[in-house]
């Protein structure tokens, strides 16, 4: 079973700060929007999903 690409999708009070955190740790902006309150993130083949009030938990993600 092909799951797509997974990535954690993580709840951010500060997306700011934490895309400099993340960048430190050797990610890059790969897409999103720092006006619409998201970003990917991206370090080789790892995925991470930063969000600023979309929603209250961290979740798991599966893109086709």
């Amino acid at each position: 079973m092909n799951l797509g690409v997974f990535s954690v999708s993580l709840n951010m009070k500060d997306l700011a700060a934490s895309k400099l955190f993340y960048g430190n740790l050797g990610f890059s902006v790969f897409g999103g929007d720092m006006e619409r309150n998201y970003l990917i993130m991206k370090n080789k083949e790892t995925l991470i999903g930063l969000f600023q009030g979309m929603f209250k938990n961290n979740i798991l993600t599966f893109n086709p």
